[in-house]
């Protein structure tokens, strides 16, 4: 019997169940769990199911679209099956609105309860006196040992900076963390769910940063959203230095021409 269908059996109680393989990025096994009666599941191996539940708990909150998680284990996570995903191309619209709403709750302090990771790389998460300092201490200082000398330099340089930059104190908005197409499900014009959060509180502006980073929303998007602040542009490559230095601890140094092209937008 595959592991996650014994999880989930004992779990909910479910009889024998067909097994189909999800996408589940480079980091997780993903299956949707087909049983002889009932509605369709998702079950997924983390060794952080807690936190995503948790997490996945905060986004429902927020008033935003997510899977109902089911049942949460030290090690694997059973959600709600949202079904077929048609992709963004007509729910570009309702992703700017769900993320306005995402973007409303607010929290007191900048971080989050406890640390998380993508895979082997841990993401801190512990609060600072202030949002540039957070971005520093939490963001990109922890990637300067795993980088070349000359990378490590540049953002030693750049983190003092940051204020220059960077608000000191924007609301601490609920972000998802890891905010990119694949990781949003819809049918149609309808937005079905946030998947795979990476949740904490920071600006606001970091989400939309991720989005923009392999992909390009389009004006529906913006104008349910709304326009970011003047010098979103510099704001955004700071913002997308993180997610550059996280693909190159996972997948290598093809991700360093990334790296490049946010410092060097930085200072443009």
């Amino acid at each position: 019997m595959h592991p996650l269908v014994a999880h989930a059996s004992a779990a909910l109680g479910l009889g024998s169940c067909r097994v189909v393989p999800l996408h589940g990025g480079d980091l997780s096994e993903v299956v949707r769990l087909i049983p002889d009666t009932g509605p369709s599941i998702v079950a997924k191996s983390s060794p952080l199911a807690e936190a995503e539940a948790q997490m996945l708990r905060a986004l429902a909150a927020a008033g935003v679209p997510a899977p109902t998680v089911l049942h949460a284990a030290p090690d694997f996570l059973v959600m709600e099956d949202l079904g077929t995903d048609t992709g963004l191309g007509q729910a570009w619209g309702p992703l700017g609105t769900a993320l306005a709403q995402l973007h409303a709750t607010t929290g007191a302090d900048y971080g989050w309860a406890c640390d998380y990771a993508f895979g082997s790389v841990v993401i801190q998460n512990t609060a600072t006196e202030d949002w540039p300092s957070f971005w520093a201490k939490r963001r990109l200082m922890p990637f300067v040992p795993h980088v070349p000398i000359a990378y490590a330099r540049r953002i030693e340089d750049l983190c003092p900076r940051l204020p220059q930059f960077l608000p000191a104190h924007p609301p601490a908005a609920l972000l998802h963390g890891d905010l990119w197409a694949g990781n949003v499900m819809a049918q149609g014009a309808r937005v079905t769910g946030l998947i795979d959060p990476a949740c904490y509180y920071g600006d606001a502006e970091v989400d939309l940063a991720m989005l923009c980073l392999f992909g390009h929303p389009t004006p529906a998007f913006w104008e349910a959203y709304g326009a970011p602040a003047p010098g979103f542009d510099a704001r955004r490559a700071l913002y997308q230095l993180f997610p550059a230095l996280v693909h190159v601890r996972l997948f290598g140094a093809g991700y360093l021409s990334l790296v490049t092209r946010c410092l060097e937008a930085v200072d443009a």
